[in-house]
């Protein structure tokens, strides 16, 4: 469908945003929602079978913004307490408006703990802070991603974005430092214009070391000087 496209390649725009998955029909949505997660969801509200307002009551608090080429929904729209209502044509700036408002309500919903319930290969896992040296990307999966313990353990985290692992990690404990690696700051030992020398010893006996890319320097050396 053009205006899914669309949307999708508006979406890729917005650094913020990972695109997880894009379907043309809602029932088949509502059948694969088992076998991922998502922070966010952006619904046509008219659609076949079955609207985006049905859907979202059917979503347990998932954000949700809503497009629409119409204007008689938006109450019904806000008595669900949406993210923002979108009318069409799309455009960036205004998807962008509404991504930045559910960013925003998200970070005020985390809970401070200092631990994190997670979806693993094994099933759900309570996690430390305190014992976490590092996440990446998982090497089989992008959509995974592998956490490194204190421990020497490794725990592969099912279907998570970085951006969602960052919303939950406390920020001034942890900072990516590139696109697939974040890492703990109590295990920075010292850094160079585009490197990390940690204290985590590997089995060879060296001292891990990570690349620290141009576009995450300038936060990763805020964050170290605080």
């Amino acid at each position: 469908m053009p205006s899914l496209s669309y949307l999708k390649l508006l979406c890729e725009q917005i650094p913020q945003l990972e695109v997880v998955r894009a379907f043309d029909n809602p029932i088949t949505f509502l059948e694969s929602i088992k076998d991922f997660e998502f922070d966010i969801c952006i619904l046509d509200i008219d659609m076949p079978s079955i609207n985006g307002l049905q859907i979202a009551n059917l979503l347990n608090g998932i954000p949700v913004i809503f497009t629409t080429a119409y204007s008689d929904f938006a109450v019904d729209a806000f008595d669900l307490d949406a993210i923002d209502y979108l009318r069409k044509p799309l455009k960036l700036e205004r998807l962008q408006k509404a991504v930045q408002k559910a960013i925003k309500r998200m970070k005020a919903e985390v809970p401070s703990h200092n631990y994190f319930q997670a979806n693993t290969a094994k099933g759900k896992t309570i996690i430390y802070f305190n014992q976490m040296n590092f996440i990446k990307t998982s090497n089989l999966e992008s959509r995974d991603k592998s956490v490194y313990l204190l421990n020497n353990s490794i725990i592969l985290l099912k279907n998570i974005s970085f951006h969602k692992l960052l919303q939950i990690l406390p920020t001034e404990q942890f900072c990516q430092i590139n696109k697939k690696e974040v890492l703990a700051l109590r295990c920075v030992q010292y850094f160079s214009y585009n490197a990390i020398t940690t204290s985590i010893i590997q089995s060879n006996g060296k001292l891990l070391i990570f690349h620290l890319s141009e576009i995450y320097r300038k936060e990763f050396i805020q964050k170290i000087k605080i």
